[in-house]
């Protein structure tokens, strides 16, 4: 480890609740890193399974491991997962950092991940969030089987720029979802550069969005966030064919298209602005231009698309 990286200090917050099967390699993870973070705040988020007694053992052999306990409660929402977060990020109100990262508590990692994402946040001052590629039990790999993208940073691992954090307003406490999507789109439509490194990955043992429901429930989860984040229907039917053609195939597929068009029957409301709803479109349509642009040229279509340049909002 050299100067470059070792002069930016960062944080770490991570809501968690009930994750006594996996917080273990979390842990494992971090404390292994070859270069620490100046505080790590846990809020164990009212778990009933032995995710606290877990973390207190590692905070007492830690001094930079902060375990925060809040009550049990019965719901599971997002807007939660918020709460816990700023109640962590209180705890850290007084350290002077360059960087603040959201980790869930379900994932494991090498031990020279947060020393690579800050090496590329010294590199480039422009650079607002960051993370990596990620892969998931089964041989999952987001480079390969998902169309995220380069500028896409998935919520399990997000690494901000203080600065950045703040122009965009933190987190939105959204009760039905996208708070990690919602703070990475809003930090590009300010003009901040936002990347996800394909160079390494973290892996989550279980598919993103399954915690307390099976693949069809989540895809259809999945398909009501599409609409109130504003995604295209041109997008949507496009994200459909793509995804009849992975696991569980049609179904899956077709959870993903009713998801959609439920909510949009019901006219759910959307937790963002029309400001970034315009936004949003227009990122997916260059996507979509790139795609068939290869397609129509019978190249290979890349699913780990790279960054579109978007004006940034005045």
């Amino acid at each position: 480890m050299d100067n470059v990286a070792n002069n930016f200090s960062y944080v770490l917050i991570t809501p968690c609740r009930n994750e006594a099967r996996f917080i273990e390699e979390t842990l494992k993870s971090v404390v292994a890193q070859t270069l620490l973070p100046m505080r790590w705040v846990i809020v164990n988020d009212g778990s009933t399974d032995s995710t606290g007694d877990i973390v207190a053992k590692y905070a007492a052999q830690h001094s930079w491991i902060d375990l925060v306990n809040r009550p049990v409660r019965k719901d599971r929402n997002f807007a939660a997962k918020v709460y816990a977060f700023n109640e962590g990020l209180q705890r850290v109100q007084g350290l002077k950092v360059e960087l603040i990262g959201n980790l869930d508590g379900d994932i494991s990692f090498g031990s020279d991940h947060f020393e690579f994402l800050i090496r590329k946040f010294k590199e480039n001052p422009a650079l607002g969030v960051a993370g990596t590629a990620y892969t998931q039990d089964g041989g999952w790999d987001s480079t390969r089987d998902s169309f995220e993208g380069e500028s896409s940073v998935h919520g399990a691992c997000q690494l901000f720029r203080y600065q950045c954090f703040l122009d965009i307003g933190g987190y939105c406490a959204n009760r039905l979802g996208g708070i990690d999507w919602i703070a990475v789109t809003t930090a590009r439509m300010r003009g901040w550069e936002t990347r996800n490194y394909p160079d390494i990955r973290y892996h989550h043992p279980r598919t993103m969005g399954t915690a307390e429901k099976g693949p069809l429930g989540a895809a259809f989860d999945y398909g009501k966030k599409d609409y109130f984040l504003g995604g295209s229907p041109v997008w949507q039917l496009c994200r459909v064919a793509y995804r009849m053609t992975k696991k569980p195939f049609v179904l899956g597929g077709l959870a993903l298209l009713l998801g959609y068009c439920m909510a949009a029957a019901q006219r759910l409301d959307r937790p963002v602005s029309r400001e970034l709803v315009r936004f949003h479109r227009s990122e997916q349509m260059k996507k979509l231009k790139m795609i068939l642009g290869s397609m129509i040229r019978l190249r290979r279509v890349r699913t780990y698309l790279p960054p579109v340049p978007v004006k940034p909002a005045q």
